[in-house]
């Protein structure tokens, strides 16, 4: 049986509270991507990003990804929290938190898992600037 926890949501994703929960006495790496919101894109300032998801698709795809994260790599625990909604520059959109009982596979896992989320899973963000903005897919 998979362990894993998946979610979308339009509140503040709590980064301690994923943490503590992939951690185990099994596990001798434990590996952690936070995306955040950053202050500019191509040199424009940004004020705000928007996220949109159509939510039964890509939770069913987020279940996907971990699901092959767990075939190809001996993942114990594996977390994928995404929120939705207006998120102001330095707030958090992703977390993705894997245990593995060593580093590289936990390292391989959590990159294979948010480089194939920003890929395949449909979740789309608006880049709020100065002077306009643009929906940009999170994945292309």
């Amino acid at each position: 049986m998979l362990t894993t926890q998946i979610e979308i949501s339009d509140q503040p994703l709590n980064i301690q509270s994923c943490i503590d929960w992939v951690m185990s006495p099994q596990s001798g790496g434990i590996d952690v991507f936070i995306g955040t919101v950053r202050d500019s894109t191509k040199g424009k300032a940004v004020m705000r990003l928007e996220f949109e998801a159509y939510e039964p698709m890509a939770l069913k795809e987020m279940q996907k990804i971990a699901e092959r994260a767990f075939e190809k790599w001996p993942v114990q625990k594996l977390l994928i929290h995404h929120r939705t909604g207006i998120l102001q520059v330095g707030e958090v959109p992703v977390i993705i938190a894997i245990s593995c009982a060593h580093r590289q596979a936990a390292f391989e896992a959590c990159l294979y898992v948010i480089d194939t989320l920003k890929q395949t899973v449909p979740i789309w963000k608006k880049e709020i600037f100065e002077d306009g903005e643009v929906w940009v897919a999170a994945h292309p």
